[in-house]
Formats: structure tokens, sequence, C-alpha cells
């Protein structure tokens, strides 16, 4: 069994939430690492004024005792500092509407973003005011599974499993002299910029994965973790899409012995069959524009359906570098998931035995 988590909370609501269950007992967290990714998520240039207000840090509410897991679900909060802005508009409990409809009024949203989850969310759950949808699918929900990576990636480091990721190029440019002037051009434009993003894993075991069945293959597990990620849009490993335009010698990695497996070449992104073999796992991923823009483009209002410009409240301009953030530690989420399954979940002790007899 590895683990499984679920997270809560709003974009501007009074906290997010997750909660861990499956961490093995006797696990020492890096709290300091787990808060640099997280600062890592909120670090990039062309990003917006929320990023001035939140710092975010975790606080842990159950699951670790002095310092190291007890086998039991591990609970993390996450503040929103924000909140203290919104307490009528996102509280919990029942407003008087009258006495508050201006203040209301002001945060209620009929103009779906064209490239948001706003039309169909809203569609979806039978609300005219699109707030409902956009304070839960908010990228700002995203932090707390940076956090969830985080601690998973702490873990992969007793075995000196180690990820990161690069910045391949912003809105076409590969240059990363560029990018800030890239960058630039789009916020005067009142416009906004996706990129590409490389995720690399090193010194994986052989065989953490499967190919008996569909869901057990490690490259779909990824991808599938990956595209969740809003605004991401496609999902390589190794080649990518390039495997369709060379014939198979120049694809496949050939194998040679030398006291262990080596190939001179790593198309395969570390992957066959659904599971790692040996080399660095890499994986690729793009990143549409964010929907929010200072120069919106065409919409309408739910309500009314009179043609209007979609709704703008607070964007970044470009926030590819946060987005590696979060990929980087939604794949160190799968991978942990995979090594616990073949190694073994209950406690670190056991599973470094188990590991050493791989």
């Amino acid at each position: 069994m590895g683990i499984r988590f679920l997270t809560s909370g709003e974009s501007h609501g009074k906290c997010l939430n997750a909660i861990i269950e499956g961490l093995p007992a006797g696990f020492n967290i890096d709290f300091e690492f787990v808060n640099a990714e997280l600062a890592s998520r909120q670090k990039g240039y062309g990003r917006g004024g929320r990023m001035a207000i939140e710092t975010d840090k975790i606080e842990v509410l159950s699951g670790i005792r002095h310092g190291k897991t007890i086998g039991s679900p591990v609970c993390i909060q996450i503040n929103n500092k924000d909140f203290e802005n919104w307490k009528i508009p996102m509280s919990a409990d029942v407003v008087d509407t009258e006495l508050y409809s201006e203040v209301l009024s002001a945060k209620e949203i009929t103009i779906p973003r064209p490239g948001h989850a706003d039309f169909a969310g809203a569609h979806k759950y039978n609300t005219d005011d699109i707030r409902n949808i956009l304070e839960r699918s908010s990228a700002r929900e995203t932090a707390t599974r940076v956090a969830v990576g985080a601690i998973a990636r702490c873990v992969l480091s007793e075995f000196n499993i180690v990820g990161e990721f690069e910045i391949l190029s912003i809105g076409g440019e590969s240059d990363p002299h560029k990018f800030n002037s890239k960058i630039d051009e789009a916020k005067n434009a009142g416009v906004t910029l996706g990129g590409e993003i490389k995720v690399v894993y090193k010194n994986l075991p052989i065989g953490l994965g499967s190919h008996v069945h569909w869901d057990r293959r490690l490259d779909g597990l990824i991808a599938q973790a990956i595209m969740s990620i809003p605004a991401i849009k496609s999902v390589e490993i190794g080649m990518g899409r390039d495997v369709a335009n060379f014939s198979g010698d120049k694809v496949h990695d050939e194998m040679y012995y030398n006291e262990k497996c080596t190939r001179k070449t790593n198309n395969a992104g570390g992957l066959e069959g659904g599971m790692t073999n040996g080399e660095d796992l890499v994986v690729k991923c793009a990143m549409k524009p964010i929907p929010t823009m200072i120069s919106p483009l065409n919409s309408f209002d739910i309500k009314t359906k009179e043609p209007k410009k979609a709704h703008f409240e607070r964007s970044d301009t470009c926030a590819v570098e946060a987005c590696g953030a979060v990929a980087v530690n939604m794949v160190g989420i799968v991978l942990l998931n995979a090594f616990l399954e073949r190694f073994g979940s209950d406690n670190m002790e056991q599973i470094k035995i188990n590991y050493e007899k791989k």
C-alpha cells in the first residue's frame, strides 16, 4: 500500500488542508525542506500581487509525535493570510445578505473566463455565481499538493532519490536570458504566457510500477498526476512525441552489461513497460497561459446572456516557475507510492531492510 491524500480549502478561504494516509512510521519530516518547496511555488518572474500577501508554511495538526511520523494519518494546514479581507464573502456561516449586499455583490462573478473551469463548473454545480467554482479551481489549491509532494520527497531522499525541475521555454522562447523580457512584453500587452517544464528524478531503483495492469503503469500514473495540475495541457516521457518521427533504431536505448546494465542514451526517459529501468526519469510538460488577463477575451454574462469581456480579478503574467515546483512534487507523490508498494510501507526500519535486498 502506498500513500493517499485529500486536500480541502478555497483560494480566499480560511486555510488549505491536506490529510495524508500511508506515510511510514518512524520518519523525520524535514519541515525546512517542505516550507522551502512552498516558497518555490510562490517564486518566479511575472507573479502577481497574491504572492506578496502570502508566505506559505505548513502547520502539522496530527500524525507527528516528537518530530516523527507514528503511522496514523498526517494532517497539515496552510493558512491564508488574505482571508482577513474575505471574511464576509467567504464566510462558512450564514450571512445577512441584505446587510452585506454591497460586499457580496462586489465579489459575485457571472462572466466566465475562456480556458478556465468557470463555465463548465457553474453548469455542473448549478450556480450562477462563478465565485463558487473559481475559489476551488484556483491554482492556490496546489500549495497543499506541493506540501504533500515535498513530504513524499523527504522519504525518497532517505534512499538518495532526488528530483529537480527546469524551465525549457516561456512563450516559445528557449533562451533563459530572454525570459524576463518576454514576460515584460506580455505584461505590457495585458496578456499571459505559458511554457515548457522538465522534471528529472535520479537514482530510482529498477522495477517501480508494473506492466501487469493498466492502472499500475508508472508512466500512466505520472501523466495523470501532471495533467491534474491546472493549466497543464500535455505530458511527455523521454523523447515524448518525437518517437513518432524516427525509426526504432533511433528511438530505443541500446543495452550493455558491465557489472550492471548500462545505456548510452535515455530516449525512454527511464521508463519501459510502465516500470523504471534504472535510468533517470525524465518528464516534460506544457503549461498554457493563465486564462485571467488584463486584456480579457470575449465572453458573456451567464445570468443575462449579454456579451461581455471575461472577468478579471487578479492574475500572474507568467507562473511557469511555480508550475515547475508543483510538477516536481506531484511526480514525487507518484514515485513514493510506487516505492512503498515495492518495498513496504509500515515503518522506515523494515522498508530500509527490504530496500537493501532489492
